[in-house]
């Protein structure tokens, strides 16, 4: 009796092993690249927050605004998969928070590009009103009214489910795991999330396309700065990259869906961490890696403390290999 005691829990132990292997391999390919992507977003915050001009320019602080949505929405989308990877099931509530909140850096983003766009048509086609119409203070303004815009559109969707039924649930705790798809989401609220993303992205790229349009018609006249001119072209056109690659995020989960009806599970979980990773991963890095690399001002400090924070972690791992 205890020999079969013994060996039902040694075959339990190997199992659960093998589920606990299985959860790493899957999950370290993704983790890895979002740890490095986060640490160079953390990085790039905290360079934009060390000098005194970056924090006193209206450019550098929509960056900042754009860096923290996106680096909010890395760590959020990271827990949601690790969450998922591990099986841990939350409650209702406490998952529609983090699903609220990812939803609302993922809004953030957009206008976030639509506002730096704007700004910088003004320093090409309006130089001299620049200093009076893009001040700290209507930055700040700015900025405010994208988050409390944004907030309204979150608790628009909390609002129409008002007139669900809870009481007829058995439990709040969720039977599978956190993801939009698994919550008591009604057609309405659906359809007006739907209706929302198109709008915001269309009236996005319409703001964006305009403002390279006008920035183009500026930097043929005479008058214009030519060299800053064609600086604002290409940031406009990167920014316009950049709302294409955060539209991309948007179409991640109806591919896996479709693609998940006609292949097997081995190869849409491939599929899957691939899309994640380049779809929703690499484009919340993006700003970093366009900002850090063109923006003179901010690629030496932002490269002085990567090294030095690199060498304060590879010379303690050193010291213990000699030790």
């Amino acid at each position: 009796m205890s020999y079969a005691n013994s060996s039902q829990t040694n075959i339990t132990a190997g199992v659960q092993g093998r589920g606990i292997l299985e959860i790493v391999l899957f999950s370290a390919p993704i983790t890895m690249p979002c740890c490095v992507f986060l640490f160079i977003n953390g990085v790039m915050l905290f360079t934009l927050r060390s000098k005194t001009i970056f924090r006193e320019t209206s450019r550098y602080i929509l960056l900042f605004n754009l860096l923290f949505a996106d680096t909010v929405q890395m760590v959020l989308s990271q827990l949601l998969y690790l969450l998922a990877a591990c099986r841990i099931t939350l409650t209702y509530p406490v998952c529609g928070v983090l699903i609220m909140l990812a939803d609302l850096t993922h809004k953030i983003s957009p206008l976030t590009l639509v506002v730096m766009s704007l700004e910088r048509y003004v320093a090409v086609c309006y130089p001299l009103r620049h200093c009076t119409v893009i001040t700290i203070r209507n930055t700040a303004v700015a900025i405010i009214v994208i988050w409390t815009f944004s907030s309204l559109n979150i608790l628009t969707p909390v609002v129409l489910l008002l007139d669900f039924p809870f009481e007829d649930l058995e439990s709040l705790q969720m039977k599978d795991f956190c993801a939009e798809k698994n919550m008591f989401v009604g057609p309405v609220s659906d359809d007006y999330s739907k209706v929302y993303t198109y709008f915001l992205f269309i009236s996005a790229s319409v703001a964006v396309t305009s403002s390279y349009i006008c920035v183009m018609i500026a930097a043929r006249s005479a008058s214009t700065d030519k060299a800053s001119a064609r600086k604002a072209r290409n940031t406009l056109l990167l920014h316009l990259v950049q709302l294409g690659l955060s539209l991309s995020s948007t179409i991640h989960k109806p591919l896996i869906t479709a693609i998940s009806k006609i292949t097997g599970r081995v190869i849409i979980l491939r599929i899957w961490s691939i899309s994640y990773v380049s779809l929703i991963l690499f484009p919340r890095c993006l700003s970093t890696l366009i900002y850090g690399i063109r923006d003179q001002a901010i690629r030496s400090i932002l490269m002085y403390h990567l090294c030095c924070r690199l060498k304060r972690s590879i010379i303690p791992a050193k010291a213990e290999v000699s030790s």
